[in-house]
C-alpha cells in the first residue's frame, strides 16, 4: 500500500504578489480599474515598480491571470476592517427564557410582562415556560389562557413564533419580535446617544455654542 504523502503545509489563501507571481504573461488591470491588457509579467512588475504599488494576482484561474496595481498592505488593512465591522454588526438573535406559574399574582405578572417587553424590544425571540405543579397539572387551559393572555398584551412587538404546547409538567410558546436584531441595535444606539445629548445639556445649562465667542471677537471696539 503507497504511504500518503504529508510533505508541505495547507494551501495559502493569500493571493500571489509581485516575484511570487510565475507566469510568462497577465492580463494587467491599472490603479484606477482601467484595462491595460496582457503584457509580459516583466512589463507589469516594471509599472508596479514604476507606480510604487504592489502587482497582486487577483484572478489566478483566468488565462492569463489578472493582476491588478494596488497598495497591497492598504488593501489588506481595508478589507481586514471592513471584514471587523461586518462581524460587529453582525446580528445574533437570542432566545431568552421566561418562567411563569399558572396562578400567578397581578403584580409579578406585571414585572414578567415587562422583561418579555424588553426582550422583544431587543429583537430577542422569548420563550414563555408555564411551570405546573400537583394538581395544577390537571388544569392545562389555565397555563393556555395566560400565554394567550401575555401574546395578546406583548402583540404589538412580537408575534406567537411556537403556540403553546405540552411538555411534561410545563407548557411552552415561543414569541418571535416583529423587529429585526439589526433594527433594534441600531434604535439602541441612536437612543443611547440622544440619552448623552440630553445629560449633557442638563449638567451644562449655561454652555454657549462654541461659534457665539467667535462672533463677539468680530465685533469693533468701542474707541
Amino acid at each position: 500500500m503507497a504511504a500518503r504523502c504529508t510533505r508541505g503545509g495547507p494551501i495559502s489563501a493569500e493571493p500571489r504578489i509581485n516575484d511570487r507571481i510565475r507566469v510568462p504573461e497577465v492580463r494587467l488591470v491599472g490603479p484606477s480599474g482601467e484595462q491595460v491588457g496582457i503584457v509580459p509579467l516583466a512589463k507589469a512588475l516594471e509599472l508596479a515598480q514604476e507606480y510604487d504599488l504592489d502587482l497582486v494576482e487577483v484572478a489566478a484561474q483566468a488565462r492569463p491571470p489578472v493582476c491588478k496595481l494596488m497598495d497591497y498592505g492598504k488593501f489588506k488593512y481595508e478589507s481586514a476592517m471592513k471584514a471587523r465591522e461586518s462581524r460587529k454588526n453582525q446580528a445574533h438573535t437570542v432566545i431568552k427564557e421566561m418562567k411563569l406559574r399558572p396562578k400567578i399574582d397581578p403584580h409579578d405578572y406585571d414585572t414578567k410582562k415587562g422583561h418579555v417587553v424588553r426582550f422583544l424590544k431587543q429583537g430577542d425571540k422569548v420563550k414563555i415556560t408555564i411551570m405546573f405543579r400537583g394538581r395544577e397539572q390537571s388544569r392545562p387551559e389555565l397555563g393556555f389562557r395566560l400565554l394567550q393572555r401575555l401574546a395578546d398584551d406583548v402583540a404589538d412587538l412580537g408575534f406567537v413564533e411556537s403556540n403553546p404546547k405540552q411538555d411534561g409538567r410545563n407548557m411552552i410558546m415561543v414569541l418571535g419580535p416583529h423587529k429585526k436584531k439589526t433594527e433594534a441595535m441600531a434604535e439602541a444606539r441612536e437612543a443611547q446617544a440622544a440619552r448623552k445629548v440630553s445629560r449633557h445639556q442638563s449638567e451644562n445649562p449655561g454652555e454657549q455654542p462654541s461659534e457665539q465667542p467667535a462672533q463677539q471677537a468680530e465685533e469693533p471696539a468701542e474707541a
